[in-house]
């Protein structure tokens, strides 16, 4: 299972990676992997506003729906639009090309006491 070292993770299986006051949310190799083949996302659109633990998208797989979680409060400044048409862009390339969106955080301290890759690790152990 891959972790990458530069990006921080949820307890929901989901990878944060912050740029610039903004920060790329997708979910992690485990969880695709869980999930199984990547039908469907259902992506918010630019603009709407979630407060932590809303439910901002659903992925669905041959195996089962899953909801994604915002990690924190802010709003959408960008989605990837390219999974409408390849879903399965979520298996191949969990860390790269398969991210789900962009988030501006409320607050600048929203990446604290989230996991590092070790701690996301032991987890999924």
């Amino acid at each position: 299972m891959d972790v990458p070292d530069e990006l921080r993770y949820t307890e929901e299986h989901e990878w944060l990676q912050a740029a610039e006051g903004k920060v790329r949310i997708g979910i992690t190799d485990y969880a695709q992997d869980a999930l199984g083949d990547v039908v469907f996302v259902d992506l918010p659109e630019v603009g709407s506003k979630f407060a932590a633990g809303d439910t901002m998208a659903e992925v669905e797989s041959t195996k089962s729906v899953a909801e994604v979680y915002a990690p924190f409060a802010g709003t959408i400044v960008e989605v990837n639009e390219s999974l409408d048409d390849a879903p399965e862009t979520i298996n191949a390339s969990p860390y790269g090309d398969g991210w789900f969106v962009v988030m501006e955080p409320d607050d600048a301290s929203a990446l604290e006491g989230f996991m590092d890759a070790a701690a996301y690790a032991a987890m999924t152990e």
